[in-house]
């Protein structure tokens, strides 16, 4: 439900300035920017955030001493509140906040309505609205289904703007924020403990026990899985032993007065957190990090190790699980003790020996799990003889067919990887533009993480044209191990989050870009293009949007860039500015540059003064900044309707000012390689890998699946030249193509485009 990539605060005081920001405010930082922030100073007096208002991308400097933190639960409860006086109110209602976070599904309430409070029972917690960019969260409402005499009082179904959220009678929900609703039972809503009714006080059910059932006049045995309320009545969620017809697995429900408290006994509460050694037989190699799956009742849970060690009351080994999905029963808790950390049901715990390696990341048939082994064997035996990594050159454009195309090729995806598995396919299958990270310098701490891209990912991409999930997951847990974030191995991310993370903060790769504004030069990885208001464009080019991007942000490139990421003008992952984009297979950056000779753009002569005015006078090209020698220019702006043009002097070196350039100049011009798609949040990449316009390929990690549950995720690369009759068609045509009848995957980079890829085939290692 919340963003695990933000920290977020609330103004608690009126400032001096920025004036226009009040307290009760809600701020955010992304944690990347925090920890450069924390890198420059332990203690900042001042941090730059961003206000959750979708009407500005501007970061104020507000002292740190004016905020408080907020955890994203909370600040997703305040946010629903219809001001920012109503949230400062709120905030300080800490015991208000903290009861609404303990309210779940099926706990019962009241919610004031029309000045009336009304009996219900929560049968939805979460957004109603998503996201507006720039905001990376949206508030937190409760859906309460209204009870006995109160029915009929609503104003909803359970649906939000034809969005189904939660089912009952017409007029008998309604959507509340946290502070128009109050809990029946008020000692029921700590988040980390059961609903109990009163008399079993003294001897709690805990997520984890052991216990005993009597359905009839039997008897069984199980393990507690969750304790809830259900109109007034208090159930226990057991995972069985055996079944009612002696089959293992399984799940029921009992009443709470037919279940006894089984092996665990209640008065133990210390927690033995000392680790086993991972590298004994008897578990398998299995290691805190460690991805694995378990057998319950319910079926198999996968997961990843967090903890292992002993709990209270059990002679064995023990090991704390956070899973994939939210099927767990705690946070990482185990009777009110911190084990470890994980988001609400997600965590559990388990034997140890009850764990196996998660099969899904196995090979899909004997013969190729042989022949990986042999490569990897053979490939530290080279390292071990050489004592460095050898390397692999990118696919080539006569090997593409012969390597990567076809299903189990590529990367193969596992559990919301997509924006990894696209960004890394793109940049190293057929590139060698950034293959300069792989062999750099760099801190021990974070060779690992440099040996695993090379190693593990790059070079077996190339040579074999697969990788294996597990080793994208090792990766991932790397990156979560050095603390970018605790979801990096389940969560999705976005690419250039990513990108960011491995290309700055882990090998400190030099800034790709480098822009002039003002006189003064800005790094990044890569470039949002923002647009503004008064823009014209229906059917762009890239190469339009990059310009247009840069004339209304007062910006120039400070040096050609030996590879440009862009990213597309977008407002979150499913509003999309333009309906379709048209792929600039060349990027001419020529004027765009802040330094160096350019030619008129009438008379071809050298360039001294540029107008901005002109940018988009209708009489000129559709791209390119509108550059004139001295003379050009005078005749240019004798007409009347640019006589009050302000024109700007370019920076030309002083040793061209005397020449006479009668011959065309060199353009300096990037070339595409790669694209990166969103769909339904589900990245895509297309890859433009020779000189031909048929020669496109595309690449998707999920293509398909084997099995359901237990099964694995089936990449799949496959030729679609299709994208290159579409690219050789006139604007005119191209936008009167009608997206579901394009052919093939065509329409996924017309209508999709999230990132675009460009390279200096200067700087590419192997070319």
């Amino acid at each position: 439900m919340t963003s695990t990539k933000y920290l977020y605060f609330i103004i608690t005081r009126k400032l001096e300035a920025p004036r226009h920001i009040n307290a009760g405010c809600i701020c955010f930082i992304s944690e990347i920017s925090h920890r450069s922030e924390l890198r420059k100073n332990h203690s900042p007096k001042k941090l730059p955030v961003f206000t959750m208002s979708r009407y500005t991308t501007l970061d104020y400097a507000i002292e740190v001493s004016s905020m408080e933190e907020l955890s994203p639960e909370e600040a997703e409860l305040l946010q629903a509140l219809p001001d920012d006086a109503e949230r400062l109110k709120w905030f300080k209602e800490r015991e208000a906040l903290k009861t609404a976070l303990g309210l779940k599904v099926g706990s019962a309430v009241t919610v004031e309505e029309g000045g009336e409070k009304l009996r219900g029972i929560v049968r939805y917690v979460g957004r109603i609205t998503d996201p507006s960019y720039p905001c990376p969260l949206s508030g937190t409402y409760f859906g309460i289904e209204l009870q006995d005499t109160d029915k009929g009082k609503g104003t909803t179904d359970g649906s939000y703007h034809y969005k189904t959220l939660f089912s009952c009678s017409k007029d008998c929900g309604i959507f509340a924020p946290f502070s128009r609703v109050r809990p029946v039972l008020p000692s029921s809503l700590s988040p980390s403990i059961p609903e109990l009714s009163p008399h079993v006080e003294m001897d709690k059910l805990i997520p984890g026990d052991r216990v005993t059932y009597f359905p009839g006049e039997k008897c069984r045995h199980g393990m507690v899985v969750d304790v809830q309320e259900k109109d007034g009545q208090h159930f226990v969620r057991i995972s069985t032993d055996t079944d009612e017809n002696g089959k293992r697995g399984g799940e029921v429900e009992v009443p709470l007065q037919l279940v006894a408290k089984g092996e665990v006994p209640a008065d133990s509460m210390d927690v033995d957190t000392t680790l086993v050694d991972p590298t004994t037989d008897l578990y398998m190699d299995l290691s805190v990090n460690s991805v694995v799956e378990v057998n319950m009742g319910a079926g198999n849970l996968y997961g990843i190790i967090r903890w292992i060690g002993n709990l209270p009351g059990r002679p064995e080994i023990m090991a704390g699980l956070e899973l994939e999905e939210d099927k767990g029963v705690s946070d990482g808790t185990f009777k009110n003790e911190r084990v470890f950390k994980c988001p609400p049901k997600r965590g559990l715990f388990v034997k140890l020996g009850s764990c196996r390696p998660d099969s899904r990341f196995q090979s899909t048939s004997a013969d190729q799990s042989e022949t990986m082994l042999k490569q990897d064997d053979m490939e530290r035996e080279i390292e071990h003889s050489t004592g460095k990594l050898e390397t692999v050159p990118p696919i080539s454009t006569e090997q593409v067919k012969q390597i990567l195309i076809g299903r189990m090729k590529g990367i193969q995806g596992h559990c919301n990887s997509c924006y990894m598995d696209a960004a890394l396919f793109s940049l190293f299958s057929c590139s060698s533009v950034l293959d300069s990270m792989l062999f750099k310098s760099t801190e021990p701490q974070d060779a690992p993480i440099q040996k695993t891209l090379l190693h593990d990912i790059v070079n077996p991409l190339r040579s074999k044209g697969f990788v294996e999930g597990r080793h994208i997951m090792k990766l991932r847990q790397q990156l979560q191990k050095h603390g970018y974030s605790h979801s990096f191995t389940t969560d999705e991310k976005d690419p250039e989050e990513f990108l960011t993370v491995i290309m700055h903060h882990i090998l400190a790769l030099d800034p790709l870009l480098k822009l002039s504004a003002s006189g003064k030069v800005q790094e990044s990885y890569c470039y949002q293009i923002f647009l503004d208001q008064n823009h014209s464009l229906v059917l762009p080019t890239v190469q339009q949007l990059l310009e247009h991007s840069f004339y209304s942000a007062g910006l120039k490139l400070a040096e050609v860039p030996s590879c440009l990421i862009l990213q597309m003008p977008r407002f979150g992952k499913k509003f999309k500015m333009f309906d379709k984009i048209i792929p600039s297979l060349e990027l001419d950056v020529t004027d765009l540059l802040s330094e160096g000779p350019q030619q008129c753009m009438i008379c071809g002569n050298l360039a001294q003064e540029e107008c901005h005015d002109c940018f988009k006078d209708t009489l000129f090209s559709q791209t390119g900044f509108k550059i004139f020698c001295k003379k050009c220019s005078s005749q240019v702006h004798n007409h009347p309707q640019r006589r009050d043009h302000k024109l700007v002097a370019l920076d030309i070196p002083k040793a061209y000012l005397a020449c006479d350039i009668t011959h065309p100049l060199t353009r300096d011009k990037l070339e595409l390689f790669a694209v990166l798609c969103i769909e339904t949040s589900h990245y895509v990449s297309f890859i433009k890998y020779g000189p031909n316009s048929q020669d496109w390929i595309f690449f998707d990690s999920m293509a398909d699946r084997q099995g359901e549950r237990d099964g694995y995720n089936i990449p799949e690369v496959r030729s679609c030249p299709e994208v290159g009759d579409y690219l050789e068609m006139s604007p005119v045509e191209l936008a009167n193509q009608v997206p579901r009848d394009m052919k093939g995957v065509a329409k996924r980079l017309f209508c999709d485009a999230y990132m675009y890829l460009y390279r200096s085939t200067n700087m590419c290692l192997y070319r």
